[in-house]
Order: C-alpha cells, then structure tokens, then sequence
C-alpha cells in the first residue's frame, strides 16, 4: 500500500490542477460569449455580401454580352498553383481543435500533390505555424499573434497578396481552411474556396423585380470588382473571428472535462488514503495486542 504522505501529496497536486482549470473553463466561457456574439453579426453581414455579389453577377451575366470579364469569376479547367491559407490557435489545451485543422490542410495538400497543382502555403496561427515548420514543410507566410486576436486592418493586410496574385495570374485559386464555431458544443470544420468566386445560378425574369440594389448597368461590373475585394477581405476576417469562437468553445470543453477527471481522481486517492490509513491502524493495534500478549 502507498505511503499515506505520498497519497496525501498527490490529492492535494490533482485538487490544485483541478481548480486551475475550472478557472481556465470560466475564462473561456466568458471569452465565448463575446466572440460568439461577433461571430453571429459578422456571419450576417458575410452573407449579405454574398447575396450582392451573386445579385450583381447574375444580373451583367443576364444583360452583358459575353457575360462577367472579371478574373475572380472565371472557371479555371486546370490550375496551376494556389494559395492555401489556414488558421489555428496561438495557444493549447483545447482538445482536438487544432489537430482538425492541420488534418483537414494535410488532405488538400495531398489532393492538390496528386492533381500536379503547385501549392503556397500560408499559415496564421502559432500551432499550425509550429506544426508545418517542424515538420519541413515550407510556409510561404506565417502569423503567429493575429488568430487570438483578429483584426481587420491586419487581416486585409495579410489575405492582400493572395489577391493580387489572382489578378495577376500567378496563382488560380484561394482556400481558406479553419475549425469554425457552430454552437456551444461543436465545432465545425470549414475548406472554403474563395477565389474564383463560385456564384448561384440567377434567374434573370424571377429575380429582376427583387433586387437588393439600383446601379446603372454600365456600373455594375466595377462596383462588382471593388466589391470582390472586400469579399475576400473579410472572408479572411471572418474565417478569424468564427475560429477564435470555435477555439474558446473547445476550450471551455476540454477544461471542462479536465476539471471533472480531476475531480473522479480526487476521489480515487480519498479512497486509497482511508484503506491505507485503515491498514496503518491495524497494523499498530495488532503490534500493540502482540506486544500486550508477550509481556503475560
């Protein structure tokens, strides 16, 4: 049986663990509930802008002959080369968040390999970053402070040269790769295509009646450009807000479960105390007795 001391030891380093990530799990919580919030607002004015940007190429393709010039809309048969952007956590202890990630990467990665398309690689966050570097793989870009905390200058920053890249026909495509924030529980993980634009079919005669905006025909094809842009600007932005939500999420639920380990072994040792505690007494009180039995 273990010495009651090493026992007693060893309670009171899981209790301390214990309370160290309940306090983690109540620190994620609160993070949550203000990143949760700004990733519902964010994905609203997100699908607005989609909404527009297939209102507005649905409408040049029903009235311009030779439909939409734009590159971003073009259908590119055999790519060449493509930018693949990720997004992870700068920091740990949330299960399997941002091992899903780097899986999800690692397929396109092979998928693209197979297919003899060239790859540039672009990594925000420090895991991810770590994770490829370690492992030899060549990062075009790395960020390693902008996923814990997103921002709209920076990211339109970072995504710029993938953009101007695409105009300028050096790379024929964008993806976005993160582990996205479906609910307090899940999370789910996201391979977005970015560049080219893939836009719905647009009724011309059902969808006339109900446009979301009025622009002159003439205009339509450069507020369409402009827009494209910010498109991809705050799909990037988007993309960091929607992962720091899905981070503090697992988070929360793997401290969560760390807390109650904690707590099923607390009680395992508690229970391994009292019978080593109990051996110890009957120990001592058959020396007595043996001791009291040998003086008669």
């Amino acid at each position: 049986m273990a010495n009651l001391k090493d026992i007693q030891r060893k309670i009171k380093s899981v209790s301390n663990t214990q309370k160290t990530t309940r306090a983690m799990k109540l620190v994620s919580t609160a993070k949550l509930r203000r990143a949760e919030e700004l990733a519902k607002r964010s994905r609203l004015f997100a699908q607005k802008t989609n909404e527009l940007i297939t209102e507005l190429s649905g409408r040049i393709n029903c009235h311009k002959i030779g439909g939409i010039s734009s590159r971003s809309f073009e259908i590119i048969e055999e790519p060449k080369m493509v930018d693949i952007v990720f997004v992870t956590a700068d920091k740990g202890l949330c299960g399997g968040f941002n091992l899903q990630t780097i899986k999800a990467v690692k397929a396109l990665l092979r998928e693209h390999k197979e297919k003899k398309i060239k790859v540039r690689l672009r990594g925000i966050g420090k895991k991810g970053v770590e994770f490829f570097t370690y492992n030899e793989v060549e990062l075009m870009d790395a960020v390693k402070d902008l996923s814990s905390a997103p921002d709209v200058a920076r990211s339109a920053e970072f995504i710029q040269s993938s953009i101007r890249d695409f105009n300028d026909g050096i790379i024929d495509g964008l993806h976005i790769v993160y582990n996205g924030y479906k609910n307090v529980i899940t999370q789910e993980l996201h391979v977005n295509k970015i560049l080219p634009v893939d836009v719905d079919d647009f009724d011309c005669e059902e969808n006339v009646q109900s446009s979301m905006v009025e622009i002159e025909a003439e205009d339509e094809e450069k507020v369409l450009d402009s827009l494209i842009t910010k498109y991809v600007e705050y799909n990037m932005y988007y993309a960091l807000i929607d992962s720091v939500a899905a981070e503090h999420s697992a988070r929360m639920q793997a401290m969560d479960a760390a807390t109650n380990n904690a707590k099923e072994m607390v009680k395992t040792l508690n229970v391994q105390f009292n019978k080593a505690r109990q051996e110890a007494i009957t120990t001592e009180l058959i020396e007595i007795i043996s001791g009291v039995e040998s003086m008669k």
